[in-house]
């Protein structure tokens, strides 16, 4: 791992009026490294992921993020189309909804290549080839790639999806809730298709969920959440087997015996 966090946070606050979002939340993430964000609905971690990502305006606080050069840059500092293009290159975003990260009357072939084209290639051979190279990886055959997502299942969407994201091999992944929707059994499987990838192409990767099996599967350390601010945090095995907050300690033994 780079001695240098390729994102960091601080003090980040976000409030709606007199209302909080989210407050005082700090931390370093390292490259490769996966950091999970957990607590109930309404805990303000969607919001969280929602700023430091971009994609909502936050009140107070930092968002740095090392770029490729190695130059460190304030998010609020990115004009519109510099942070438009990181997007769609450099950083990749996972929904719970694939409907959400989709064209869905767009060709499953096109949402990956539309990608590619971000990022400058143009020969429309090469495109194709990538793509379908991209199908297989995350188990979509490659005699769907001019389907529309519209006639896939659920599954396949969100497979899709995290192709169409990770085809520029982005540095920094966001996922929020991402086998949410998903039936158990199709969770397990796109569970087991990220973590290999995360893996095999060295990400880092915020990812927020409710399901602290996700959390233990997926990250090596744990930010708790509650009523918008940061509880507990650590390694995740650390805090899921021996949590020290109140609240911590609740989440974990409402987890269903196995």
């Amino acid at each position: 791992m780079s001695r240098q966090p390729i994102l960091t946070v601080g003090n980040l606050e976000k409030r709606y009026g007199a209302r909080i979002g989210c407050t005082e939340v700090s931390f370093d993430l390292w490259p490769g490294e996966v950091l999970a964000i957990v607590g109930e609905s309404g805990s303000g971690k969607t919001t969280l992921l929602n700023c430091i990502s971009g994609r909502l305006a936050r009140s107070a606080g930092s968002v740095r993020y090392r770029m490729r050069d190695g130059v460190i840059r304030e998010l609020a500092d990115l004009g519109e189309a510099e942070l438009r293009f990181l997007m769609r290159t450099d950083w990749g975003f996972v929904h719970q909804n694939p409907a959400d990260g989709l064209r869905m009357r767009v060709s499953a072939g096109g949402n990956v290549g539309e990608r590619l084209m971000a990022v400058g290639e143009r020969h429309y051979g090469c495109i194709r080839r990538t793509a379908s190279d991209w199908l297989g990886r995350v188990e979509i055959a490659g005699d769907r790639i001019d389907d529309q997502p519209i006639a896939f299942s659920g599954g396949m969407r969100q497979r899709l999806q995290i192709a169409r994201n990770l085809v520029t091999r982005p540095r920094l992944l966001f996922m929020d809730e991402p086998t949410g929707g998903l039936d158990v059994s199709v969770q397990a499987r796109v569970l087991d298709l990220l973590r290999g990838l995360v893996s095999d192409l060295g990400l880092a990767v915020v990812i927020v969920t409710h399901d602290l099996a996700v959390a233990r599967l997926l990250s090596q350390r744990l930010l708790v959440m509650k009523e918008g601010r940061v509880v507990e945090s650590g390694l995740t095995d650390r805090v899921l087997d021996d949590p020290h907050h109140p609240y911590s300690q609740l989440l974990v033994a409402s987890i269903p015996e196995a």
